[in-house]
């Protein structure tokens, strides 16, 4: 089962890699979304309840930071549809190991591929006067790496039952847009109507854009909302396992071909 599950998860990773346009679009397009957006909006809008000094570079980099996560995590599961296609999925499927090693596999690669452009992104925080330090990096990484496979858990609900990747891709586009806007990347949920409010507290990305806020600011009083960092780390912990499930779910329902 360990040797099963570790050569998934490499076969993602190498994969990947080899794939330049892939890595290239993966790490270009988030950066030119901040760049444009937070400079263009910068000017005029301060982030409510944000503390002083705050700008909106500062206050939109983590949220591009979990649409990193978003899309490399669930686009990476994209995998399951062109395997099933090619006849490897097949394949796997005939070995002898259940197919909650192979979901494991699958979204642990995806994990560590969205954790990997995450970190690489996460260089930049200083461009945003967003001080590093070893410990803020650690535990941006760890809230990286869980809120990575919720979402890469989440790919792999749909992509086993997708019948083509012009599917998955509808599917993905009408769900992680909203997904993204409702959790407070692009703004803060204070002063927004009722029922906006409501769809932002519903959205299960809110926590775990509040876990990444937390780390980054992690040690600073008054700058981050590190109050709510172990209730949106129970709530994230939360979706994971619930993604996991539904996606153990689904894979065992699925056929190969």
């Amino acid at each position: 089962m360990t040797l099963a599950l570790f050569t998934l998860v490499e076969r993602e990773i190498v994969r990947f890699l080899r794939q330049r346009s892939r890595v290239v679009g993966a790490l270009a397009q988030p950066v030119v979304f901040w760049v444009l957006l937070g400079t263009g909006l910068s000017p005029s809008f301060r982030p409510p309840g944000s503390p002083p000094g705050m700008g909106y570079m500062q206050f939109f980099f983590p949220g591009v930071l979990a649409l990193v996560l978003l899309f490399t995590a669930i686009f990476a599961t994209i995998t399951v549809v062109e395997d099933r296609r090619g006849g490897f999925l097949q394949g796997v499927l005939a070995a002898p190991i259940g197919r909650s090693t192979i979901v494991l596999g699958q979204s642990l690669g995806a994990t560590a591929l969205a954790v990997i452009q995450g970190a690489i992104f996460l260089m930049l925080a200083p461009l945003a006067g967003i001080a590093l330090s070893p410990g803020r990096v650690c535990a941006t990484v760890g809230a990286m790496g869980l809120v990575g496979f919720a979402l890469a858990n989440l790919g792999l609900m749909i992509a086993w039952r997708a019948e083509s990747t012009q599917g998955f891709h509808a599917v993905m586009n009408l769900m992680l847009l909203p997904l993204w806007f409702l959790s407070g990347a692009f703004f803060p949920p204070e002063g927004v109507a009722r029922p906006l409010a409501w769809l932002m507290a519903l959205d299960p990305l809110t926590y775990g854009l509040v876990l990444l806020r937390s780390a980054l600011w992690l040690g600073e009083p008054g700058a981050g909302p590190a109050a709510g960092a172990p209730w949106a780390f129970a709530l994230s912990t939360v979706f994971a396992l619930s993604t996991l499930a539904g996606a153990i779910f689904v894979a065992r329902r699925s056929t190969g071909g």
